[in-house]
């Protein structure tokens, strides 16, 4: 999404009063391509040391995998179904969990502040202030800091190119939307190759995203859902600034310079991984690579990737598990939050145990946990045919050797609590206008986190989050039926099968695909997906929910109230609360990628 300031609208209105603005048909002209591919010789590598090939192609799903010689891997899928549409995403690993605890906040307002200066270039210094008319007169001489991230935006506008860019606890993203008509795809490639050679920092563009998260810190208080979020966050992560936004101090230690090197650090070879699917042709999409991805200086440093400061849940018990925010308002209602630690996407938790080897070894046995603890929720019907109790053995092992079996069965086991929630918190009992149960793994982070939202009113809203802690507490006295499991599958095969012809979907499902800090993910993550949740049964949602910490001592609420009349004091303190002890949770929005689930408006 491309964000307008005040003196690129003013900047604009100059162009419609004295002329035309003269917009670069191209940001690379072919005779410097020419030259850069002279100097750094650009060429596909085998995607792994182990490989001799330099092109991996799997014929079942469409997906080719290639990796340049500065060491960016590179991931493609042609797609027919969105005509002439493309879209690309470059993700860079680090994010917020690279900060250092002296410069919290840098990365999250250095990507801001990339966003918000928008130049890229030489060029667009070549003729800022200068206003021509068609016939290339000059019309006036204006001095407008602003006015060649107006010529780059307009570069987008009239190629089609749709760009954003964001940063997350783990990892930095720029997604580019394109058609293919009027060489739109080759433009957008010529935008990324700019961003990552030529990106321009700005002065005034920094002071407006600090301005900018400055705001956000100050309106906390005056939302009762982002005040009750920001207190359970940061009781549950102990405080860490990374998963909140910066206090008003860290913005005032943040410098042009510091924002700049805490994100551009993090752009080396083999920390990025570029993801492309649309309605191209081979030839024209590895051209594109060749040409302007591998002529980027990318170097390589394996280390820089892995170093950030170890992440804590809070420590238990704490007089902070269970809070309570009070806001004076017109309006009365509740809400309220409960949470608690996960496991990552692939099996490690925060304390560096990797569950799949805590779980044992599936080849000998029925499961990693003993089958007498769930013996009752076996069917009791007539023995099958042999050869389907071994094929049904023979999945339930590959499941559980597999790398994405946490994954998986997390999904599922979150599908059947979001239904008990909803039957019981609000259809049964009555105590919620909406309740929801929220996964959050990372897939580079050891950690993870679940989310319970409840919206309420003020009467019931206790009873409510009591309510909630039964339904998550109750899974081994109420345990959970066939029916319960075939819905939940059923319920993420369609939403799979439905979303299975988007090219946003796939770029989702390729993300990692080759990123060093995820070695787990591989292309059988991709192409064994439906039949790795056909095969998941109810003791695999089992072990699944093993690793849900939702016990007293782990569990952390947070419940909030507005009223005319609801806690006058409480309320008047939260405003007064100093910088060090008030920070909020970051809003989410963009790409609806898995791991932003946080409470939030």
């Amino acid at each position: 999404m491309v964000y307008l300031c005040e003196n690129q609208v003013l900047n604009f209105i100059v162009i419609i009063l004295f002329g035309q603005l003269e917009v670069p048909k191209e940001l690379i002209s072919l005779s410097e391509l020419e030259e850069l591919k002279l100097q750094r010789t650009p060429s596909f590598v085998p995607p792994s040391p182990e490989l001799n090939v330099t092109k991996v192609h799997d014929k079942e799903t469409g997906i080719t995998q290639r990796r340049l010689s500065n060491g960016i891997p590179i991931n493609y899928k042609i797609l027919k179904h969105e005509a002439q549409g493309g879209v690309m995403r470059l993700i860079v690993g680090g994010g917020r969990a690279a900060e250092s605890p002296e410069s919290r906040g840098a990365v999250v307002v250095g990507v801001r502040t990339l966003s918000e200066g928008g130049r890229v270039g030489n060029f667009s210094r070549e003729q800022d202030g200068l206003v021509t008319s068609k016939h290339g007169e000059l019309l006036a001489a204006v001095s407008f800091p602003a006015l060649g991230d107006a010529k780059v935006e307009l570069f987008c506008v009239n190629h089609l190119i749709n760009c954003s860019l964001e940063s997350t606890e783990e990892f930095i993203a720029m997604e580019f939307r394109f058609t293919l008509r009027d060489n739109g795809m080759r433009a957008a490639f010529q935008l990324l190759h700019m961003v990552l050679e030529h990106s321009v920092w700005l002065d005034d563009a920094f002071d407006r995203a600090r301005q900018l998260y400055l705001s956000y810190y100050r309106s906390i208080p005056k939302s009762l859902e982002r005040s009750t979020a920001h207190k359970l966050m940061l009781a549950m992560l102990n405080g860490d600034e990374r998963f909140v936004e910066p206090t008003p101090k860290s913005l005032e230690n943040l410098t042009l310079k510091s924002v700049k090197d805490a994100v551009m650090n993090q752009f080396v070879g083999n920390n990025m991984e570029v993801s492309i699917v649309g309605d191209f042709a081979e030839e024209e999409i590895e051209s594109c690579i060749l040409d302007y991805l591998g002529t980027v200086r990318a170097p390589t440093d394996s280390k820089r990737e892995h170093e950030f400061s170890p992440f804590f849940f809070g420590p238990s018990p704490s007089d902070l598990q269970h809070q309570q925010v009070f806001l004076k308002d017109t309006d009365e209602r509740a809400c309220a939050y409960l949470a608690g630690p996960a496991p990552n996407r692939w099996g490690l938790t925060v304390d560096g145990e990797d569950l799949f080897e805590s779980m044992g070894d599936t080849s000998t046995t029925h499961g990693f946990i003993s089958c007498n603890a769930y013996a009752d929720l076996q069917p009791k019907n007539e023995e099958p045919l042999l050869e389907g109790n071994n094929l049904e053995k023979d999945q339930q092992i590959k499941l559980r050797r597999h790398s994405l079996f946490f994954g998986i069965t997390m999904g599922v086991l979150a599908e059947i609590i979001n239904s008990r929630l909803f039957t019981t918190v609000r259809d049964s009992l009555g105590l919620t206008y909406d309740v929801s149960f929220e996964l959050n793994l990372f897939d580079r982070l050891n950690l993870g986190w679940y989310v319970v939202s409840v919206t309420s009113t003020p009467g019931k809203v206790h009873k409510a989050v009591e309510a909630c802690k039964n339904v998550l507490r109750g899974l081994h006295t109420n345990r959970i039926v066939p029916r319960e499991l075939d819905r939940a599958k059923r319920t993420l095969l369609m939403r799979h099968e439905a979303e299975i012809k988007s090219n946003a979907y796939w770029l989702g499902l390729l993300a990692h695909l080759q990123a060093s800090s995820v070695p787990r993910k591989d292309i059988s993550c991709i192409k064994e997906l439906t039949s790795l949740y056909e095969a998941a049964t109810i003791e695999d949602i089992y072990l699944a929910y093993e690793q849900l910490k939702v016990d007293e001592g782990s569990l952390y609420s947070c419940v909030g109230i507005a009223g005319a009349q609801a806690g006058e004091e409480d309320a008047a303190a939260l405003e007064e609360e100093s910088d060090e002890s008030f920070q909020g949770v970051i809003p989410v929005g963009g790409r609806g990628l898995s791991t932003m689930t946080r409470p939030t408006t």
